[in-house]
């Protein structure tokens, strides 16, 4: 056998085994991509069916009609979700307490259970504008998009203020002065980085403004 021969046939199997390696590499990736396809169904069909029985608790026991806007955030997944109509609307990414889940004052928690937005304050007000007390202080506030976090706890743009409706859950909220309102922290939307309120971003928290009135009922949910 000529050393040319021998060549060839080495040259073929490399090209056989590099052949089989990339048929196995594609199906491995689609089996992959089917699993998590199958997974991300899971997912979806699970807060379909969570988002539908929250909706049912506050149509049964707090007379949400169905044409009424009603706010569901998820704390696991730094979500709020405006819903009509059975449908969401809008999801907006938010950022909850750092200091995780409570009802307790001066915890800096964020509370879980039925509220409705009791006031609303800031119309009008320019995008980044910092209240204190819920009053414009006529200032304005540096927006960082990076993961800048500001020594102080500013209240920006808009504030949609809670009150809690449910006994031995969250009755402190309004009292705690927890609050959906912008932030000037905006790089850390989506992960939990509060003192205990709903954090959105200023354009979208005017966004969520204009939609909802005073007695929209807001779900917090793990």
């Amino acid at each position: 056998m000529g050393i040319e021969t021998i060549k060839s046939r080495i040259r073929i199997r490399l090209i056989c085994l590099m052949v089989s390696f990339f048929i196995v590499g594609c199906v491995k990736s689609e089996v992959k991509k089917k699993n998590e396809s199958l997974s991300d169904n899971t997912i979806v069909k699970e807060n379909i069916l969570n988002q539908k029985k929250l909706l049912r608790k506050l149509q049964v026991k707090f007379n949400l009609k169905s044409d009424q806007f009603a706010i569901i955030v998820s704390i696991s997944k730094q979500k709020l979700y405006l819903i009509k109509n059975e449908e969401i609307i809008k999801t907006y990414p938010v950022s909850t307490s750092k200091y995780g889940i409570g009802s307790k004052p001066g915890s800096n928690k964020t509370p879980l259970g039925t509220h409705y937005i009791c006031e609303k304050r800031g119309e009008g007000a320019k995008i980044g504008t910092i209240f204190k007390a819920r009053k414009n202080t006529k200032k304005i506030a540096k927006i960082y998009i990076d993961n800048t976090d500001v020594p102080e706890d500013f209240v920006t743009t808009r504030i949609m203020w809670l009150k809690g409706l449910e006994a031995g859950v969250n009755l402190e909220t309004l009292k705690r002065y927890v609050y959906i309102h912008g932030t000037p922290e905006e790089g850390l939307i989506g992960t939990p980085a509060s003192h205990g309120c709903v954090r959105m971003k200023n354009k979208e928290v005017i966004e969520l403004f204009e939609f909802v009135s005073v007695g929209t009922l807001v779900e917090i949910q793990e």
